[in-house]
């Protein structure tokens, strides 16, 4: 049944999404990091006081989640084992991003293929941190493919592999130290010291949910035709060209398999932030390179579970 569930969630991931009008943990746990975030500095107002604050912040999201989760599934599974499944598989449908973050991708690709260019901006505004204003299509596409690869870890491989170690609450727990990410991890002066313990969990958590996507992502490129064998070996090479010690990972490897370069430079809250190229540019990257890395995603999603179900398969019977 446990099995079952992951494979129906991962399904319905697939085919809804998430409907904008559809009630969703992330949006209670965003709704709690706000309240918790204000609290934390009408109390807190030196740069040690608020990285204090921020690591009782991050401890009360994320114990309330994983509580929280395991309370509801524990209290549906009493009443009746069916409907305790069915609440599982909801659960861990919502904790998956993989359509949600397709679609946005495709909603930007849309705009530079058909729309206008501050369309195309406005739509990638709502997917990354850096600001979209003045960029341009190779620059736009660039965003998105890194995006995507990025979240290929943070939206399907890291939840399922919470999912396997410690069930549902604990990827919901995953989602809000993600989540937290998010909103409050950024070096930027205003986050810097109330997102550090945010920042540095979220990279402890997916240390080996970043390095698994380089294998997954590689195997991904070959079944799809793309650059295997420079998947693997850039997404090794150029692990380290990246502030974060988890990004370049995915990124590298969707870079090797398109046989684009991405990275480089950005702007984020009016602030020029140098960051490394990562891949080697073989040719100019271009709009179908979002569609490409796209079917990536969902082969290494695909090929995740698969993994994950097969781990979780031997383990039961040993």
């Amino acid at each position: 049944m446990t099995l079952l569930a992951w494979c129906a969630a991962f399904l319905l991931d697939r085919l809804l999404g998430d409907p904008q009008h559809w009630p969703h943990p992330v949006r209670w746990i965003g709704a709690l990091i706000t309240l918790s975030q204000r609290a934390v500095r009408r109390c807190c107002h030196s740069d040690t006081a608020l990285r204090v604050g921020g690591g009782v912040m991050w401890l009360v999201v994320v114990g309330a989640s994983w509580g929280v989760a395991w309370g509801i599934l524990s209290l549906a599974a009493a009443v009746q084992p069916w409907f305790g499944w069915c609440v599982e598989v909801w659960m861990i449908y919502t904790t998956l991003a993989a359509r949600c973050l397709a679609d946005m991708a495709r909603n930007v690709e849309r705009a530079l293929r058909y729309g206008s260019l501050s369309d195309s901006r406005k739509q990638l505004s709502w997917i990354v941190g850096r600001d979209t204003s003045q960029l341009q299509p190779p620059q736009i596409t660039r965003a998105v493919v890194e995006t995507v690869a990025e979240n290929t870890v943070d939206g399907v491989i890291a939840p399922l592999f919470f999912l396997l170690v410690g069930g549902a609450p604990l990827a919901m727990a995953y989602k809000a130290v993600n989540t937290l990410d998010s909103m409050v991890g950024y070096k930027h002066e205003k986050y810097r010291a109330i997102g550090m313990v945010s920042a540095r969990l979220d990279d402890v958590a997916n240390i080996l949910p970043a390095r698994l996507s380089w294998l997954l992502l590689s195997i991904a490129a070959l079944l799809c035709g793309n650059h295997a064998r420079e998947a693997l070996r850039i997404g090794f090479r150029d692990r380290r060209n990246h502030s974060s010690p988890n990004c370049a990972w995915p990124e590298g490897t969707v870079a090797g398999a398109l046989g684009v370069r991405l990275g480089g430079p950005n702007n984020y809250f009016g602030e020029r932030v140098e960051k490394p190229w990562i891949g080697d540019e073989r040719r100019a990257i271009d709009a179908d390179d979002i569609p490409r890395t796209i079917r990536l995603m969902w082969v290494a999603s695909t090929l995740a579970l698969a993994l994950f179900v097969l781990v979780r398969y031997a383990l039961a019977g040993a």
